[in-house]
């Protein structure tokens, strides 16, 4: 067992920065756009509390019992099967194949960055044409930056959870809520504040549909790292005494926060130029940066911002997606933590360079499976399949394979017996079959 521990602030921010991520920032508001607004806030506040704390609680319960890594956790905990069980286990290296082209995604913000400083695009086209020729033509850059990703992530997983972990959250995410408070005091200030809001938190109930519920359920689970082995890696570093419901709620909490604000501060942005908002990347790196433009010289200011609160965001991820197979690699196979970082950064930056290629048009063709590249087919395998799968594994296994005992002593004393046996029906009985719903959607096996 690795012996280092997070501090309690250390572990709530190490947490806040593996939830906070693209999630919040990029796919929340346009989420929120497709599905109307305030009505869809509010399907996800309380899908938000229902599900995603709730999962979250499990996460942490088998972390905070289990004491190793995410593989051995089930097989060690669970009271049967536990030959089948340890299995569950694989969710800790779906995380390193997601951060394969989640590294070229933040290698895209770097980029973004770097011509925050020099000239905003004038228009739609204009920066369409940018990006479809980075994404296209360029490689070359994209490779230059996915590397940049590559050393940077290695180098803080090299310093283990205390030194690396937990000392670069406190400073990213810290940065990363001062940026984002410099956002929104500037857009309250914008006309087209007031209408933002609005949007946000005017319920027009009509357009919620089953789809729409369906992906809210959907993006609290993403938003919140669920399902990937993250948080149960990290929960295994737990300080002894943690209370893992108010943990639970306070992550919650702050990701939901950032996620709100995040897409006020976009849809002021958008809305005040007449800007549509779009899915996807083209949110980001096209409507955005012509938006920005529009803004005159704060405008390059804004970007600037904006684009390093990603790139915090990221990064944050980014090395919580890699502790889970290192910790793996340690435990298991008994490897030095520079062995370890070494093969699984590896790992992620070739896949990396892989998915990179795939939306090259001189290699796409070689690249591509059907319809999709292969950067969408990870993407879509791996959230729209496995995460979901992984998340029904921990709430299957919680409800049914651990110790009630083992539960019960840990959280009578912090849910009481009420709340516990509400915790219980939801992780048994609605969460399997609400993810279960996710995955026929999202994939058209059967569209509610």
């Amino acid at each position: 067992m690795n012996k280092a521990r997070f501090s309690r602030l250390g572990f709530i921010l190490a947490a806040v920065g593996s939830a906070v991520g693209l999630g919040n920032i990029w796919k929340f508001p346009y989420v929120t756009g497709e599905f109307g607004g305030g009505a869809f806030v509010i399907v996800y506040l309380i899908t938000a509390l229902f599900i995603g704390v709730f999962v979250l609680i499990a996460e942490l319960l088998i972390g905070k019992v289990g004491q190793s890594d995410a593989v051995s956790m089930f097989e060690n905990l669970a009271t049967k099967h536990k030959k089948i069980w340890k299995f569950a286990g694989f969710m800790a290296i779906v995380p390193l194949i997601i951060l394969s082209y989640y590294s070229v995604v933040i290698g895209w913000i770097f980029h973004y960055i770097v011509l925050s400083f020099d000239k905003l695009p004038t228009t739609v086209k204009e920066s369409t044409d940018n990006f479809m020729n980075l994404l296209t033509s360029d490689y070359q850059t994209q490779l230059f930056y996915h590397t940049m990703v590559f050393v940077l992530v290695t180098l803080i997983i090299l310093r283990g959870i205390k030194d690396g972990i937990e000392k670069i959250n406190k400073v990213l995410m810290p940065l990363l809520g001062i940026i984002l408070g410099i956002l929104f005091i500037y857009s309250i200030n914008v006309d087209a504040f007031g209408e933002a809001v609005y949007f946000m938190f005017n319920p027009d109930f009509s357009k919620i549909t089953s789809s729409a519920i369906i992906a809210a359920i959907g993006q609290a689970f993403y938003t919140l790292s669920l399902g990937m082995g993250i948080i149960i890696t990290y929960a295994a570093s737990l300080p002894k005494q943690t209370n893992i419901a108010k943990s639970a709620i306070t992550i919650s909490i702050i990701d939901t926060i950032v996620a709100i604000v995040a897409g006020l501060v976009i849809f002021t942005l958008l809305f005040d130029k007449g800007a549509e908002s779009t899915k996807g990347a083209g949110l980001v790196f096209i409507s955005l940066p012509s938006v920005f433009y529009e803004f005159g010289g704060a405008g390059q200011f804004l970007a600037l911002m904006f684009f390093i609160a990603i790139a915090f965001a990221g990064i944050t991820s980014a090395i919580s997606m890699m502790e889970p197979t290192v910790l793996y690699l340690i435990e298991r196979f008994n490897m030095t933590r520079m062995k370890a970082a070494i093969i699984c950064s590896l790992f992620f930056y070739i896949l990396g360079i892989i998915t990179l290629l795939s939306n090259v048009t001189e290699f796409a063709p070689a690249l591509q499976v059907g319809e999709k590249s292969f950067f969408d087919w990870v993407d879509f395998v791996c959230f729209t399949i496995i995460v979901p799968i992984g998340g029904i594994l921990v709430v299957v296994f919680v409800g049914y394979y651990m110790d009630k005992e083992i539960i019960k002593k840990e959280l009578t004393p912090i849910l009481g017996t009420t709340l516990l046996k509400l915790w219980f029906f939801m992780v048994r009985y609605v969460i399997p079959i609400a993810l279960v719903a996710v995955i026929l959607n999202e994939t058209g096996i059967f569209k509610f």
